[in-house]
């Protein structure tokens, strides 16, 4: 007869929301499994090791926005973090962002390329500030969430209480910010090419909101020093403290929610009282078994099932990994380690909208000419972000050497009918070398030859590692329906699913997902089963 180990909670999928779950529900007492299908924990917020060089497998640096920092003191944990300054680049012209003061930088930057539309830049730079002020407030103290309110009084008092009406004054401004960045900049920016210098550093409809605070973003980052991994490292070693069961390399292959079991890719099965999803949210509802459960539920469940089914995943990323025989020295008297580069003031234009539309549209009918034509001005006119770790800490790339990760947002469509159609790995090789040599011809003269070794991460990579529905870093598409909870007023409802016992946490769960909303939802998910069960 079959033993059944019934644990109190399992939770499916290690990244960082999956870990942060875990790691709550641990702590408090209850028995927990996290079962992740890779060998390695923590998803897009991991780093690895080649040759020497320390390198990050997905986030560039750690956004803290009240809750990262507030999450480790609250469980004692103990991280080195190293401010992750930003540099910003267009041509031949290069800013350091150092404080609040960098903005007018920016603007002179702006207003350098493009004279005839310094009026614009005013208007532009203004409506910045005023949005970068709601996000201070928004992020502005140590997240609630992650504080034990009901014992500690002085934090009520003299920080929660005065903060709650300028939240909740901010949150309905915010509301007024939803539309598309590249609609609200046309109502004040005449130039399409500027536009596109601002704007295309962001996913394609990115909220305005979220895309024109990025400044104070930028003075948020953090750097783990060990690299990005060291934030899930942390977690995986606290959950095995409180005694958490951890299981890797092992793939869910079925969810029987009236029975309340999964099955593994060996055919093993474990029981659970909850479960926490914290994976891609379309596999959940393919492989999720309902059986015995009342037909309301089912309904619900088909309903939900089809809006996730429609929903629009986000754009991917293409990431150029180079092992370069240069010092760090280098790249220092350049920029800082994380640098957001245009090699032109042109910009995209529809090269990345309509053009790549009517290119995926067409496939079948062009040839390899057609498509690296397209290729070579989507990136000259693109813009990269550039994270160089060993100018954060030095220890991350052996002496006299540097690691660079060169990123670009591309579409997961595209690298898939490459697949189909039998040139995947030709076409990644000509993006690897294209972006070499154009940063070769603007920032970095000295770069081509002395690349000792390259290799990249595509958006089928992407998807094949984290098993992300296209790829996906940050959740659902701006340019469809979003399918979850996208207000943060509400975002406690974003970890709930159509069956009781059965939450959802991580990038798919609500949307816009980063890490900090990550570590949310986690968190949500977790407190809702500590507290039912009480």
């Amino acid at each position: 007869m079959e033993q059944q180990i019934r644990y109190d909670v399992i939770i499916v999928g290690g990244g960082i929301a999956g870990l942060t779950s875990a790691v709550y529900l641990a702590r408090s007492g209850r028995r927990i499994l996290l079962v992740e299908k890779n060998e390695e924990l923590g998803g897009l917020v991991n780093s690895f090791k080649s040759d020497g060089f320390v390198f990050d497998a997905g986030v560039r640096a750690i956004l803290n926005a009240g809750v990262v920092c507030t999450m480790l003191k609250d469980l004692d944990i103990h991280l080195d973090f190293i401010p992750s300054r930003v540099s910003l680049g267009i041509e031949d012209r290069i800013i350091q962002i150092d404080d609040l003061h960098s903005i007018y930088e920016y603007r002179n930057l702006l207003a350098s390329f493009y004279p005839e539309s310094t009026e614009d830049i005013e208007k532009f730079i203004v409506a910045m500030l005023k949005i970068m002020k709601l996000l201070d407030v928004l992020y502005g103290i140590e997240n609630p969430l992650f504080k034990d309110v009901k014992k500690d009084k002085e934090y009520v008092l003299k920080t929660l209480l005065p903060w709650l009406p300028k939240f909740l004054l901010a949150i309905r401004k915010i509301n007024s910010l939803y539309d598309p960045c590249e609609d609200y900049l046309k109502g004040m920016i005449k130039n399409p090419a500027l536009i596109d210098i601002i704007s295309q550093h962001f996913f394609k409809g990115t909220p305005t909101f979220f895309a024109l605070s990025y400044f104070t973003l930028y003075l948020s980052y953090l750097y783990p020093k060990g690299g990005i991994g060291k934030l899930s490292e942390a977690l995986v070693e606290k959950i095995q403290v409180f005694n958490g069961e951890l299981l890797t390399n092992t793939h869910v292959q079925e969810i029987h929610a009236d029975q309340q079991f999964i099955v593994d890719d060996n055919n093993k099965k474990y029981y659970y009282k909850n479960l926490i999803w914290a994976a891609d949210l379309k596999t959940f509802y393919d492989i999720t078994r309902l059986d015995n459960l009342g037909a309301g539920l089912k309904d619900n469940f088909e309903k939900t099932k089809d809006a996730i089914k429609k929903g629009k995943p986000g754009e991917s990323v293409f990431s150029l990994y180079l092992e370069v025989d240069l010092p760090a020295s280098y790249f220092k008297n350049i920029s800082h380690g994380h640098f957001f580069y245009t090699p032109s003031k042109k910009g995209l234009g529809n090269i990345n909208k309509s053009e790549l539309k009517e290119l995926l549209g067409n496939w079948s009918n062009l040839d390899k000419k057609d498509v690296l034509l397209w290729l070579d001005r989507f990136l000259r006119y693109n813009s990269f972000e550039i994270s160089i770790p060993a100018l954060r800490d030095p220890d991350l790339a052996p002496e006299g050497k540097t690691g660079l990760l060169v990123s670009i947002l591309m579409e997961y469509e595209l690298f898939e009918k490459l697949k189909e159609s039998g040139w995947y790995d030709e076409f990644r090789d000509e993006v690897e070398n294209r972006m070499i040599g154009i940063l070769s011809e603007s920032v970095y003269p000295k770069l081509k030859d002395k690349v000792k070794k390259q290799f990249s991460f595509t958006p089928l990579s992407i998807e094949r590692r984290i098993g992300s529905t296209g790829g996906a870093i940050v959740g659902w598409s701006f340019e469809a329906e979003i399918p979850v909870v996208s207000r943060m007023q509400i975002v406690s409802k974003s970890v709930f699913t159509p069956i009781p016992n059965i939450y959802q946490a991580g990038q798919w769960a609500y949307n816009p997902a980063g890490v900090p909303t990550c570590i949310m939802t986690g968190k949500l998910a977790a407190d809702r089963i500590i507290n039912k069960s009480r």
